[in-house]
């Protein structure tokens, strides 16, 4: 729970905060750093779907007919931020095999720092699914929140974001605008520098997922 808020939740588990500091290490290399992004996810996928709703069905065990509890409702979505948002899907994907992968393209001005959206496409019926948007770092908040937007033009309602980490600035935009969404966050860290990156961050989660510059 972040500032008493229920919707604000930043994950304390020490494997999850180990790992973090594995990622914040400038000579973790590309392989290594991608497998633990996705790691993380799980372990903060395990989390932020604690609250799936359950149904019951009839199983034959070896000894007897029992009512036993599977998920309910549809597939839940899996919507990654384009592009570094990928590496998060691996880990929940692992928790959630038969989940829907829908995309979502942003891009950030480099003066501005605002987003814009180049490719948007969700499963359906979106509005009847449990939304988990997902990226690596939740900076200035405006990648966060428009994508959000777009999700919500499309009807979707149940809506989670996770990130590794985030600036408190991203939390607040992000949290102001979207109320109803709840927020998971593996570290808050300090602040956002005059770049608006991440302090102390990580560097840019794209590339160093995808060994790119």
């Amino acid at each position: 729970m972040y500032n008493g808020n229920e919707n604000i939740v930043v994950c304390d588990h020490p494997l999850i905060k180990h790992k973090i500091t594995m990622l914040r290490n400038k000579e973790t290399g590309t392989n290594e750093f991608r497998a633990i992004v996705e790691e993380i996810a799980m372990l903060m996928g395990y989390e932020a779907l604690r609250d799936l709703e359950l149904e019951y069905v009839d199983v034959e065990t070896p000894l007897e007919t029992a009512s036993c509890p599977v998920i309910a409702g549809k597939k839940p979505a899996i919507v990654p931020i384009l592009r570094a948002g990928l590496g998060l899907v691996g880990g929940l994907l692992k928790l959630m095999p038969a989940a829907k992968i829908g995309h979502i393209g942003l891009y950030r001005d480099e003066e501005t720092h605002e987003p814009h959206e180049y490719y948007c496409k969700l499963p359906a019926p979106i509005e009847l699914r449990k939304i988990f948007v997902v990226d690596p770092m939740l900076a200035t908040g405006g990648s966060a929140v428009a994508a959000i937007d777009f999700i919500k033009q499309h009807g979707g309602k149940d809506i989670t974001f996770m990130c590794v980490i985030a600036a408190p600035e991203g939390v607040e935009k992000l949290h102001k605008a979207h109320p109803d969404v709840k927020i998971f966050i593996g570290n808050l860290d300090r602040e956002l520098n005059e770049n608006a990156y991440i302090c102390p961050g990580l560097g840019d989660a794209g590339d160093r997922i995808f060994g790119t510059k």
